[in-house]
């Protein structure tokens, strides 16, 4: 599937990427929420090129353990 078509699964808005902190503010999307025993759930958002990156590393480990592929779970728990 093209990167533009996974990137289209997600819902983007600015936010800051729990992989790359430093770089502020940038067009991110929630892949998962931590509910802490106290408190509100924190959503864990991921900017573009880290869900990619997490959309490959689900893609190969669905061929390594024979599931199909579907994306637009970055984050997500596996198998789907």
């Amino acid at each position: 599937m093209e990167p533009q078509k996974i990137l289209d699964l997600y819902i983007w808005t600015p936010g800051t990427c729990f992989r790359h902190p430093a770089e502020g503010a940038v067009e991110t999307a929630v892949v998962v929420e931590l509910h802490p025993r106290s408190g509100p759930a924190e959503p864990v958002r991921a900017c573009q090129r880290c869900v990619l990156s997490m959309e490959d590393e689900r893609r190969e480990l669905a061929k390594e353990l024979g599931y199909d592929y579907e994306p637009g779970h970055a984050g997500g728990p596996f198998p789907p």
